[in-house]
């Protein structure tokens, strides 16, 4: 009987708190559901100039419309598409009017085409404020006189073109071919994986009931 007991004691205290960590990470999905749903509203809500996004403080993803001219400097990041295999962002220069030069990721292009100078000419582009944090101590160090980089690493990029450390990614630039496709910001690089966390530890717990139930049978039609 005490076999028992503690086997029935130990295989419930072992699934509820599997149930638990199941039930925890439905609650994840459902926060993360909403966070993806919010920023994907504001990352396509209505364009507003960049001052203005950026007060009282840095919103990353809001949208914003800049006019000015883009520098003749670039620089080239490589980077990876799932359809396409080896790609370069084109990251270059932009003086904002009434405000200064930021750095504006344009888009990418194959690695290996050679990078179309951009149009000197006033420009209005529009994109989306962000903050990439993609450099870390596993990266390598960009190649400054191949113009080369592998991480968006925003305030070194901003030292190396002369650019306050603020990124617009483009989203469109009307009526204007700068030779690259755009890459806008999206939802698509944030992690979503509660639903197959769940998954997994609903399924632990059903094997845990099923194998202490096992267990508790064989105990009990066991010889005395």
């Amino acid at each position: 009987m005490r076999r028992l007991l503690f086997l029935m004691t130990f295989g419930l205290m072992g699934a509820g708190i599997l149930i638990s960590l199941g039930t925890w990470q439905v609650q994840r999905l459902s926060w993360k559901q909403d966070l993806l749903a919010r920023i994907e509203a504001q990352i396509s809500a209505q364009p507003v100039p960049l001052k203005e996004a950026l007060e009282p403080s840095f919103q990353r993803y809001a949208p914003v419309e800049v006019t000015g001219a883009f520098g003749s400097e670039h620089i080239r990041m490589l980077a990876s598409r799932r359809t396409t295999g080896a790609v370069h962002r084109i990251i270059r220069p932009f003086d904002v009017e009434g405000f200064g030069p930021v750095l504006v990721d344009t888009g990418w292009q194959m690695d290996e085409l050679d990078v179309r100078g951009a149009p000197q000419m006033r420009l209005t582009l529009i994109g989306n404020l962000d903050a990439p944090n993609e450099a870390d101590k596993f990266t390598p160090a960009p190649d400054i006189e191949a113009k080369l980089w592998f991480a968006r690493d925003v305030p070194a990029m901003a030292e190396v073109l002369n650019t306050q450390p603020i990124m617009v990614v483009l989203r469109d630039a009307p009526e204007t071919d700068l030779g690259v496709t755009p890459w806008p910001v999206d939802t698509a690089g944030i992690p979503n994986d509660h639903l197959q966390y769940a998954i997994t530890w609903f399924s632990l717990a059903a094997i845990w009931v099923l194998m202490t139930a096992y267990f508790v049978l064989r105990t009990n039609r066991s010889p005395r």
